[in-house]
């Protein structure tokens, strides 16, 4: 059985790292940038969700919290030191540099636009490494109790699914135009459709493929709801507003489905857990 000084170093650098992506996030949603953050970038787009949908950080924090603590624990050393490994510290280094990035491309100046390209290509990154870290507890360190449900496989799930609404939102951001000096036209009506769709693709996809996760297909629909919040007739058009809604309303549709098929999932594999065996 592991003992909790196994692996020391990754577990040290793990409570660092946790504490630089604690005050990364803590410092753009309090600082001086912090409306800007809150909106997820830098930069107001014409697929920028209401800023609620930005709290799931503090979900994704809380939940980390458990994770730090729950590595020491032998239970605990399986899924997040060998499943998680020193991506969660990377992911942590990464995450600081997008915050930075996206504040400084608050600006219509060339080297804001730059700030803006490097946070989206950044952001492109931790979804590249997230969706490692989601392939890899899904397939070869499933969750085995509750706790590694909610404190490891649950937090990677929602940070999987906010770090591909992020990547779309920073695409806008770094290539869109400013939607506080812009109204949106043809070309951004079909772009923003396709981004709309692409989520709602995405939500449904991870909600129903394979054995499902609800939790990535949550979030991502909960974005779109945002969107279509935060998107209203008045600043942006109808095309945009009631796609956001109908992308929302099949997203959802997905998720519901993928819940009660778990739902009935677990209630059938209890049921055979109680049935007799027959000689």
């Amino acid at each position: 059985m592991a003992h909790w000084r196994d692996s020391l170093l990754l577990k040290v650098a793990n409570v660092l790292s946790y504490i630089l992506f604690l005050g990364s996030n803590g410092y753009g949603a309090l600082g001086p940038q912090s409306g800007k953050w809150s909106a997820g970038g830098a930069r107001e787009t014409f697929i920028t969700p209401e800023s609620w949908f930005f709290g799931a950080w503090g979900l994704v924090h809380l939940l980390l919290l458990g994770f730090i603590v729950y590595q020491f624990h032998p239970s605990g050393y399986h899924p997040a030191v060998e499943g998680v490994g020193w991506r969660f510290s990377l992911l942590a280094v990464l995450n600081a540099l997008y915050a930075q990035l996206s504040s400084n491309g608050s600006g219509k100046d060339k080297d804001a636009r730059i700030s803006a390209i490097l946070a989206f290509v950044v952001m492109l990154v931790i979804a590249a490494t997230v969706s490692t870290v989601f392939h890899q507890l899904k397939t070869s360190h499933k969750a085995k109790n509750a706790l590694d449900t909610v404190v490891v496989h649950l937090p990677f799930s929602i940070w999987h699914g906010l770090s591909v609404v992020l990547a779309v939102v920073a695409g806008f951001a770094a290539f869109g135009p400013d939607a506080h000096s812009h109204k949106p036209g043809v070309l951004s009506d079909i772009a923003v459709i396709i981004g709309l769709v692409f989520l709602e693709g995405t939500a449904a996809g991870y909600a129903l493929y394979g054995e499902g996760d609800v939790a990535s297909g949550l979030v991502v629909a909960l974005a779109l709801l945002a969107i279509f919040q935060h998107q209203t007739i008045g600043t942006a058009d109808r095309i945009i507003h009631y796609g956001a809604l109908i992308a929302f309303l099949l997203s959802l549709l997905a998720v519901l489905r993928s819940g009660v098929a778990a739902i009935q999932g677990r209630r059938s594999a209890a049921a055979e857990e109680r049935a007799p065996l027959l000689g």
